[in-house]
């Protein structure tokens, strides 16, 4: 049993039932023989009725869910309370998706070849998907990966993190009492990593959705069936550009949001803030005080801010790299401690060296570093030097800057004047370089999970 623990106060919340190996086999030969009917046997109507009886059971229950995944994943409740109310939303554009999109009518009779014919595409799905997802929100990632697989007719396979499986068992608890047949959604937890390991091998699945970090990512990608398709969502070392022209006010109560947001377990949180030397010092007299003033404690209190990480290792690490860049010669302007063994103090650098780990690879914890430049154009170098490559932003009233920012910067998109951590579910999030492959986001997760079947008429 696999035994699920508040990583705030480490007490035992529930004990889960692992698989082993047999039991694996079964869930895989189940899926495989209900996704060989490609959706006819659950039509779009009936999804759309279950989607929407789910929508109304999270709804119902905001409250609860939100405790639920506060309890397991450490957001502080009003953040998770927000999670909730975003999953929700993400199946009804499920819905929407499944209401609109179609196939497309393929051009014919337009030369000698294509004479006396007519052709079109319709939506299939792709068969059997693989989610295997991460710990830092627990509810809404798990929606992002299943809900679009079971709105498309896949048969979906999930197995959480294993910090953080109770939201998972709810949501399917809750999709089986709206409707859903029970051979449509497997949960999964294998007793061991070879075991996982040799799920996500298994030639049976068509599609693998991957959350988490990249170096486990890129191997589980290295271990796929010849023919399986495959998202991954890793993480970023997420730039902000501060300009001279940048309004402060707003400036620093977004970036304080964007950095310290779940502690800084978000893929896409404010990292590395490159800042225009000449307004340097007024920035940091603005934003300091802010992030000074946020609650770190119990994610069930509403006043918290910041909740603990996930778990104990993940405090001594981010601590170890803190250190470390403070050792050779960063400047420490707040926090830089534990609080206890499952907590990390906000803290804020200045100017760590460009070859200290936290320069480089994604920290994952509440810490945010910041670099003053001289040139913008380096800067941008600068930012552009890892092998990281996610969401970006930039605070600057200068259009020129702006676009010059936009056009030279490694990311994926791009935002002005806000935070790199802002996401709607109906646009694109991708992570390039290292940082992922394929598209996220409720629309191109359904796009990815489906083929275009195309049938040719000839008179």
């Amino acid at each position: 049993m696999l035994e699920v623990k508040s990583p705030w106060n480490e007490k035992i919340l529930e004990k889960v039932p692992q698989n082993n190996d047999g039991q694996i086999e079964k869930i895989l030969a189940k899926a495989s023989i209900a996704s060989k009917n490609k959706g006819l046997d659950f039509p779009p109507d009936e999804r759309i009725k279950v989607l929407k009886k789910f929508s109304q059971k999270i709804s119902e229950n905001l409250s609860q869910l939100a405790s639920l995944a506060a309890s397991e994943g450490g957001k502080p409740i009003k953040d998770s309370l927000i999670e909730i109310k975003r999953g929700m939303d993400g199946v009804d554009c499920c819905i929407e998706v499944l209401k609109n999109d179609s196939g497309n009518v393929i051009p014919m009779n337009i030369d000698e070849a294509s004479k006396n014919r007519m052709a079109f595409t319709q939506k299939e799905p792709i068969g059997v998907v693989l989610a295997i997802s991460a710990f830092n929100h627990p509810f809404n990632l798990i929606i992002h990966q299943i809900i679009p697989a079971i709105a498309t007719g896949c048969i979906v396979v999930v197995k959480p993190a294993e910090d953080t499986p109770l939201s998972c068992l709810k949501i399917i608890d809750m999709l089986h009492e709206s409707g859903l047949p029970k051979n449509r959604c497997f949960f999964v937890m294998p007793e061991t990593l070879e075991l996982a390991t040799k799920l996500v091998e298994d030639k049976r699945v068509d599609f693998f959705s991957f959350i988490g970090s990249s170096k486990v990512g890129w191997f589980l990608r290295s271990k796929l069936s010849p023919g399986t398709r495959c998202a991954l969502e890793h993480g970023g070392i997420a730039p902000t550009f501060l300009t001279e022209s940048a309004e402060l006010d707003s400036c620093c109560k977004s970036l304080a949001r964007g950095s310290f947001y779940h502690s800084g377990q978000v893929c896409v949180s404010v990292q590395r803030i490159f800042v225009n030397s000449k307004v340097l010092e007024e920035f940091l007299d603005k934003f300091t005080p802010i992030v000074s003033d946020l609650e770190v404690g119990d994610p069930l209190i509403e006043s918290t801010d910041l909740g603990p990480l996930i778990r104990n290792s993940e405090v001594e690490r981010v601590d170890k790299w803190v250190k470390e860049s403070i050792d050779n010669g960063s400047k420490l302007l707040l926090g830089g401690k534990k609080i206890n063994n499952t907590a990390y103090d906000k803290t804020i650098l200045l100017n760590p060296n460009q070859n200290d780990i936290i320069s480089k690879n994604e920290i994952f914890g509440p810490v945010v570093c910041v670099y003053p430049y001289e040139k913008f154009e380096s800067a941008i170098e600068i930012a552009n030097s890892v092998n990281a490559s996610f969401q970006s932003s930039i605070f600057t009233n200068n259009v020129n800057e702006l676009l010059k920012f936009y056009q030279n910067i490694n990311a994926s998109a791009v935002f002005h004047n806000d935070h790199t951590a802002f996401r709607v579910d109906w646009m694109p999030f991708s992570g390039l370089k290292e940082s992922g492959h394929g598209v996220g986001g409720i629309k191109y997760t359904m796009h990815e999970m489906q083929i275009d079947k195309m049938l040719v008429l000839r008179n």
